[in-house]
């Protein structure tokens, strides 16, 4: 069964990986902390938001997500979470990417890391669990990375201006305005922009949107309600939109709905226009 405890009291353990288990319950907040060991966490159900100066990170049901060692972050729980949690020596994670990440969690994958929750924290190195938790290091750094992240600037006036729109993303703010606000020319600015943000602001505006829009539906908000606070014009256009990004509608990709049922939803006529 998996081990309901705190890294803290087991770190000291000299094995490369260690595997914990914990629940946490809808709304849960952690505060700002840092691991020594990299960490690599995956859940059943649930969404999980993790933020750090430079970035949130938003992992749906099923996902994973790579923490690299010593990364200050702090976490909030969007419904019931079931975490599995690998951590990792910092001499273990060669190959794994220096910063935070939003992975995708093959059935192979998941197989393993609850093989993993029932091995023994001491686990024998030359034993099944030894040969186990060689081949989770192999499988962890063919992970394939999803793009459900969204990157900061470092600082200064643009960094407050992009912490205000998260807390009220829309798709009607516009490079003009933006510029404006910080007395830029519109080509200074999306210069900046580009420059600290590694996106366009286009690009970044969408994705902020999309991004915070999946906790509000985790936590049972209808698709319409989200959509018209965002700025869509109806369900649809939001939609659309989400399934362009992300392959799938958004409460099929959330694991909330099927996905026919997530498509009839945003039909205009529906239900939820």
């Amino acid at each position: 069964m998996p081990r309901r405890l705190h890294i803290d009291s087991v770190d000291h353990v000299p094995r490369a990986i260690v595997a914990i288990g914990n629940d946490f319950p809808d709304g849960h907040l952690i505060a700002p902390h840092h691991h020594r060991r990299g960490q690599l966490i995956s859940g059943a159900s649930g969404v999980v938001v993790l933020s750090t100066a430079s970035g949130t990170w938003v992992m749906p049901p099923q996902r994973g997500m790579w923490i690299p060692p010593a990364t200050t972050h702090h976490v909030r729980m969007v419904g019931p979470v079931s975490l599995q949690s690998l951590y990792l020596e910092p001499d273990a994670t060669d190959g794994m990417p220096t910063r935070c990440h939003v992975v995708e969690i093959s059935p192979f994958m998941r197989s393993l890391m609850t093989e993993a929750m029932k091995a023994p924290l001491a686990y024998d190195l030359t034993g099944r669990a030894g040969v186990l938790m060689d081949l989770i290091q192999h499988e962890m750094r063919c992970l394939p990375v999803l793009p459900l992240s969204l990157h900061y600037p470092a600082q200064g006036p643009l960094a407050a201006r992009c912490m205000r729109f998260i807390d009220r993303p829309s798709v009607h703010e516009t490079i003009d305005d933006w510029a404006g606000n910080l007395g830029l020319s519109r080509r200074t600015f999306t210069r900046l922009f580009r420059r600290e943000t590694g996106m366009s602001f286009v690009e970044w505006r969408q994705q902020a949107c999309l991004l915070g829009a999946m906790p509000r539906l985790a936590a049972g908000e209808p698709v319409t309600t989200v959509a018209i606070d965002l700025g869509y014009e109806n369900p649809a256009a939001f939609t659309t939109m989400f399934k362009r990004v992300f392959g799938r509608p958004p409460l099929a990709y959330l694991g909330l709905r099927s996905e026919r049922g997530s498509e009839a939803e945003a039909k205009p006529g529906s239900a939820f226009e």
